[in-house]
């Protein structure tokens, strides 16, 4: 069974019937971000793409803003430390130690949950210091944005064991899937996502579409903005928050796709008619 995966002993409930059996679980353990040897986040989250969660979470918390601020992400190999393997180390590109001790002043410490991302600790007027709205005029067609759950559905290989996984999935302008994340938290798959294209140097993401398998928050489109991504869908519904941030930078934002039934909350211009 993958790290991805576990094997829990269940009790199956028939009507009056009970029987004891075994199920697989969606993993949840905790990844300690590392920065230069001083730790920096807990992310709750599913093992497997830790480097690129990593890659992606900083990006998000703007502690990197491109490829050329990472240096190395490895995961730990203290032999006295307990589960390295749920330890990552992270080096900055002229990463001075004045210069990380004064990033570790400035912030408080967080665990993140897998379920909440961040909690809101950037707000919509913090952003405009350093990510400019998005301007591509580019169209997709309403059945292009109707198929995306299901070319999603069809690649998300642990939930069809465990039920218990979130994913993401990149796609081009034309809807062809290039890429998939899942994880117990949204978030999380974005973030291993948008990771993976960061340490590829691929970043901004412009000519591509953002798909997630529950609802839309702050924190999703605050990710998608900075990937570069213009168009955001989700099969559930977004947060009034979200549709505000999606607004003011221009990320078309899509939500409630049922069929070829769908709601678009923001830019409602890039989906041809």
């Amino acid at each position: 069974m993958s790290e991805a995966r576990r094997s829990v002993g269940v009790v199956r409930v028939r009507g009056g019937a009970r029987l004891t059996a075994s199920d697989a679980a969606a993993a949840e353990e905790p990844l300690e971000v590392r920065l230069h040897g001083q730790p920096f986040a807990v992310i709750m989250r599913t093992p497997g793409a830790d480097r690129e969660l990593a890659a992606g979470f900083l990006l998000a918390e703007r502690v990197i803003t491109s490829a050329d601020d990472l240096g190395t992400i490895a995961h730990c190999t203290d032999p006295a430390a307990d589960h390295p393997e749920n330890i990552v180390d992270v080096t900055l590109v002229n990463g001075s130690a004045a210069a990380i001790d004064r990033l570790m002043a400035g912030r408080r410490q967080v665990t993140t949950t897998a379920s909440c991302g961040m909690c809101g600790r950037r707000t919509i007027e913090s952003l405009a210091a350093d990510v400019s709205p998005l301007r591509p005029a580019w169209q997709v067609t309403a059945a292009a944005i109707a198929a995306l759950p299901v070319l999603l559905r069809a690649r998300q290989a642990v939930f069809e064991e465990t039920g218990g996984l979130h994913a993401a999935g990149l796609f081009l302008r034309d809807g062809t899937l290039i890429d998939v994340a899942e994880d117990v938290g949204r978030h999380n798959a974005v973030d291993k996502i948008v990771g993976r294209m960061l340490m590829r140097d691929a970043l901004p993401l412009s000519e591509h579409l953002l798909c997630v398998s529950g609802r839309t928050s702050f924190e999703l489109v605050q990710k998608t903005l900075f990937a570069g991504i213009p168009i955001l869908a989700a099969v559930s519904a977004p947060s009034s928050l979200a549709i505000e941030l999606a607004q003011e930078y221009g990320v078309t934002l899509i939500g409630f796709i049922r069929g070829d039934r769908f709601n678009i909350y923001a830019h409602p211009d890039r989906i041809a008619p």
